[in-house]
């Protein structure tokens, strides 16, 4: 992995699915599976006339942080209990 090679850690502001997995160092922000369930709701406004311009943008207050300390031990990272603690997934 080229970011491994360089000693360059990967921080992600989306907890997308296997992004720790894929190499990231960390990941924080809202999983794109927790905002599945409200698509259905904007398909059907959408079709039931609504104009997406005109329709409200949800924030979603649930965030994930992942943490994979196998490439934090390649990059000679040390990650803080703290941090690890607050985890909602951690990666060995």
């Amino acid at each position: 992995m080229a970011l491994l090679k360089e000693l360059l850690p990967k921080l992600a502001r989306v907890a997308i699915l296997g992004q720790g997995d894929a190499g990231g160092l960390l990941s924080y922000g809202t999983s794109y599976i927790s905002t599945f369930p409200r698509v259905p709701v904007y398909i059907d406004r959408i079709l039931k006339g609504a104009k997406p311009a005109d329709m409200s943008i949800e924030v979603f207050s649930k965030h994930q942080l992942v943490i994979n300390l196998k490439i934090a031990r390649e990059l000679g990272v040390t990650v803080p209990d703290a941090l690890l603690k607050r985890a909602d997934r951690v990666i060995e």
